[in-house]
């Protein structure tokens, strides 16, 4: 049998491999009866390479891994890396709740180097429903070197999982700054330490961004430009440089229970509660701030003030390039409606991600894809794009549903679960039984939290009351495998 065959397809196919289809392709290897293959266009994974500035951590616990939360005995959680790493216990005696980001990257790269079903330098470049074979036919590019091996041209499957992930965003206003070969550098935080040597050259650089992002390029350019001459300017549209939302209680907004009572708001409730829960999920980590303040005031020792302006409640109206070395900001002050104009010599722009649209992927299906009154697609609770009927197979997104699932859509924390969830979905039964309630608090008025003991009965439901197919299910397996550490 080969996927290349539409009569033997693959029971699911994923595109993109970052963490969410990283996680994804962990638990379906330990369901030996799915035939499962994943495929990405880089060389190799790669975790926000631009961002992975010494000393930063994850803003989560390192228990929120690719399968821990699902599954804890799973061969490729946090801790087997660590095990085979030889470094348990020194991680046991640092006592570190959360992991460095280059460690989170190095245990992910650890699990995508040896997972079997990974295709690296593959591009996909189309998806059809082919109605004869009830399948996806998926086009493949490889783009590697012919001997690296892999699938090439044509696979057929199921289903299909995205995880394509986001991509930098610059606002509009700011775009006329883009210029690739100008000597004034603007430069996206995603790129971040790629280009941070001609950053540190430039003689004024300003930040543009209140988020976390902004928060840690910030500090790092402070941190290694000298004391009283730094020339640092950090602007952002929020009205103060504000701490994440981290108490306990406030963080059960990133937990399941808070998922499914978001999921099942009207479309126009869930969008108005998303743009007023900023502080959950685009502020900044407390410690980030204590750190930048630290910094300034020990620069202040000497009896000085470091040369840096640090204001929030700024809008960049319009923007552009004076001659080869300096850019021009026409900056908007809220509250009190001034403005003002700012001359600098670099601009690193911490301006965010957003979704990458479907139809880069599924342009062969648009017409099939239900959608919103804004037009973005509708999601079942269990990750499962709404489709016309004819469609039985199912297409799962992974990091694309904020507008239906809430602020935990693109968080770490979540990722197991929704992969165990897709899973359930997909076979039809509690191959990895999910937890009944998750949360202290409770969601809505005088609801009860709802028991998860047939998740994948549930899904089903869920995909019929919605339109959608339901799930192929495959024959049973026997609980996960335990391995010790």
């Amino acid at each position: 049998m080969t996927a290349a065959d539409p009569r033997y397809p693959l029971d699911l196919v994923g595109v993109g491999i970052g963490p969410a289809n990283l996680s994804l392709a962990a638990l379906a290897d330990d369901q030996p009866d799915l035939r499962t293959a994943w495929y990405e266009q880089r060389p190799d994974f790669r975790w926000h390479p631009g961002l992975l500035i010494e000393g930063t951590t994850l803003q989560v616990p390192f228990l929120a891994d690719l399968v821990t939360l699902a599954d804890p005995t799973s061969v490729w959680s946090f801790l087997n890396y660590l095990r085979h790493q030889r470094r348990l216990f020194p991680f046991y005696f640092a006592e570190r709740f959360h992991s460095s980001r280059a460690e989170y990257d190095d245990y992910c790269r650890w699990v995508s180097e040896q997972l079997p079903a990974l295709h690296f330098h593959h591009r996909v470049d189309a998806v059809r429903w082919n109605a004869e074979h009830a399948v996806f036919d998926i086009d493949l590019t490889p783009l590697g070197r012919p001997d690296e091996g892999g699938a090439t041209g044509r696979v057929h499957a199921r289903n299909l999982a995205l995880g394509i992930g986001t991509a930098p965003h610059v606002p509009e206003q700011l775009r006329p700054l883009i210029d690739a070969s100008a000597t004034a550098p603007v430069i996206h935080s995603a790129g971040y330490l790629e280009h941070r040597d001609r950053l540190l050259a430039a003689g004024h650089v300003t930040v543009i961004g209140g988020g976390q992002s902004g928060a840690e390029v910030f500090l790092d350019l402070l941190r290694h430009r000298p004391a009283g001459a730094e020339r640092l300017h950090w602007i952002s549209r929020s009205p103060a440089f504000s701490p994440m939302e981290y108490s306990k209680l406030g963080l059960e907004h990133f937990t399941p229970d808070y998922t499914r009572y978001f999921h099942a708001l009207p479309e126009q409730t869930r969008d108005q509660l998303l743009s007023r829960q900023w502080q959950l999920y685009k502020a900044i980590d407390a410690d980030t701030l204590a750190a930048i303040h630290e910094e300034l005031y020990r620069r202040s020792v000497a009896g000085g003030w470091p040369d840096v302006v640090l204001t929030p409640g700024v809008g960049v109206r319009t923007a552009g390039r004076i001659g080869a070395h300096q850019l021009e900001l026409h900056l908007d002050h809220q509250p009190d409606g001034g403005r003002s104009r700012l001359l600098t010599n670099a601009v690193v722009l911490a301006t965010g991600y957003r979704e990458r649209p479907l139809g880069s992927v599924l342009a062969g299906l648009d017409a099939d894809i239900r959608t919103d009154a804004a037009g973005r697609p509708l999601v079942t609770r269990d990750y499962r794009l709404v489709l016309d009927p004819e469609i039985t197979g199912g297409i799962y997104v992974q990091n694309a549903e904020r507008h239906t699932h809430g602020v935990g859509a693109p968080d770490l924390g979540l990722i197991a679960h929704r992969s165990a969830t897709i899973l359930n979905a997909l076979t039809g039964e509690a191959r990895y039984p999910l937890p009944e309630r998750t949360a202290f608090t409770t969601f809505g008025a005088g609801a009860q939290p709802e028991a998860q003991g047939s998740q994948g009965a549930r899904g089903a439901r869920g995909a019929q009351e919605t339109g959608g197919p339901e799930p192929r299910a495959v024959a049973p397996l026997p609980p996960p495998r335990h391995i010790p550490v």
